[in-house]
């Protein structure tokens, strides 16, 4: 078996090269301190070499040199080469500019270099517009083959933009409370992608009806990447007002719309026995003013003086109901019996708007009587012939407010039997209606 051969160290197998080189030379006319290699030099470097006995000369055989870069280069090849034998270092060498690893170009952005990716070189990112940069501004590349700072983005922070419509202030049309507006419904613009989502409306929309009163209205709209955008507009409208009118003392009043805006009717009417005076209806005008006279309810003064019954009882048209209550005499039991019901209902007589017309006797000596008001024989006994009441019996008649005769009584009735007849006249329900929202009533 062949003996196994041992591997020599650098510094071995170089002792053991120039040994033989210094055999080789010493053949051939090598000479101690003699430069033998090629003189080092490194371009972006520097080199530091040592003799093997100090020679002057830095190339003769032997000699070891190790190459050192400047800052920002970098060796490429052997650190540390020996002149060989042959006259030749015994390894190549350079200095390398050091270059770092090309950037990432930034989403939505970019960069600019001083030098490229070479040691020193600065870089600064930008971002296109709509964008802003997160991270760090500018990189170096150091010596050590990496960039200064961290990763740098650019994103989208900028909200989009949106503008609302300028609406001019609305007044009502008379007899309305609200106004229609209509508008254009704003786009947003995004500085961006330009890529919206729908545009997000808080209020009414466009063509809706709006109540008087600061409306307010919102508009947002977001871009792709959560940014909001926002805008706000108000609506004002006015509704034109007179005033609130009040009721006249012992009437009603009933208004359309919403009472005293423009365009609002107000009509008046009174309670059984009162005669109205001043204006019927009175209207809000443009100049917030009422038309039309103050109403009042004069107290109804009836003319017993006049010379027919059918001129006293037109003096009830429209105004009052009308119950006779005829007797022979004021002894009548039906009469006296009657007359007790009545005057314990008076209340419900004054709601219904009923006027008692006592007729008693027979004539000449008959009486007649509105309350406290005496009525002549003469125009007593034309109402009785009027209406063909009889004098020799008990007996009564209801007129209504038109003048028609509607129940005859030859017995007594309950003031609730009477009431409840009256309370199905048409007239009345309206009548009814009133006295409910002016908040009359019986105890």
């Amino acid at each position: 078996m062949g003996k196994r051969v041992k591997h020599l160290d650098m510094d071995t197998w170089l002792l053991a090269v120039l040994v033989l080189g210094v055999h080789f030379s010493c053949s051939f006319g090598y000479h101690e301190g003699t430069p033998w290699c090629a003189p080092i030099k490194v371009k972006n470097g520097q080199v530091s070499c040592r003799t093997p006995r100090g020679e002057y000369y830095k190339n003769v055989m032997g000699t070891r040199c190790k190459i050192h870069c400047k800052k920002g280069y970098e060796i490429v090849g052997h650190p540390e080469v020996v002149c060989m034998a042959n006259k030749r270092w015994s390894g190549n060498y350079a200095c390398r500019e050091i270059r770092c690893p090309m950037l990432t170009m930034p989403a939505n952005g970019g960069y600019k270099c001083s030098d490229g990716s070479y040691f020193n070189s600065r870089c600064e990112f930008f971002c296109s517009p709509g964008y802003q940069l997160k991270g760090d501004t500018a990189v170096t590349c150091m010596s050590n083959k990496a960039w200064t700072g961290r990763h740098t983005t650019c994103v989208d922070i900028e909200p989009p933009a949106i503008h609302c419509p300028s609406v001019k202030d609305k007044t009502a049309e008379p007899g309305k409370l609200t106004v229609r507006v209509h508008w254009d419904t704003p786009e947003g613009r995004d500085t961006a992608d330009g890529t919206l989502t729908d545009v997000i409306l808080k209020g009414k929309p466009p063509g809706s009806n709006f109540p008087a009163g600061d409306n307010k209205i919102q508009y947002t709209v977001y871009d792709r990447a959560g940014n909001k955008g926002t805008c706000k507009f108000s609506i004002r409208v006015r509704v034109r007002r007179c005033g609130p009118l009040n009721a006249p003392e012992n009437g009603y009043m009933k208004c359309d719309s919403d009472g005293d805006n423009y365009g609002a009717t107000c009509a008046f009417s009174c309670m059984g026995g009162y005669e109205l005076q001043g204006s019927t209806a009175r209207v809000c005008q443009y100049g917030m003013t009422w038309s039309g006279n103050e109403a009042t309810c004069a107290a109804m003064n009836i003319n017993v003086g006049v010379r027919t019954a059918a001129a006293l009882l037109d003096q009830f048209y429209e105004k009052r109901r009308v119950l006779i209550v005829s007797a022979p005499t004021a002894a009548n039991h039906y009469y006296r019996f009657q007359m007790g019901i009545l005057q314990q209902a008076q209340c419900g007589l004054d709601l219904r708007h009923i006027t008692v017309i006592e007729l008693v006797g027979v004539y000449p000596a008959q009486i007649g009587r509105i309350r406290h008001r005496l009525i002549p024989p003469g125009l007593a006994l034309q109402i009785r012939l009027l209406l063909q009441i009889s004098h020799n019996s008990y007996s009564m008649v209801l007129i209504d407010k038109h003048g028609t005769d509607k129940e005859r009584y030859a017995f007594p009735v309950t003031a609730s039997e009477l009431f409840t007849l009256i309370d199905t006249f048409p007239l009345r329900k309206e009548e009814q209606k009133l006295q409910q929202e002016s908040g009359q009533s019986c105890p």
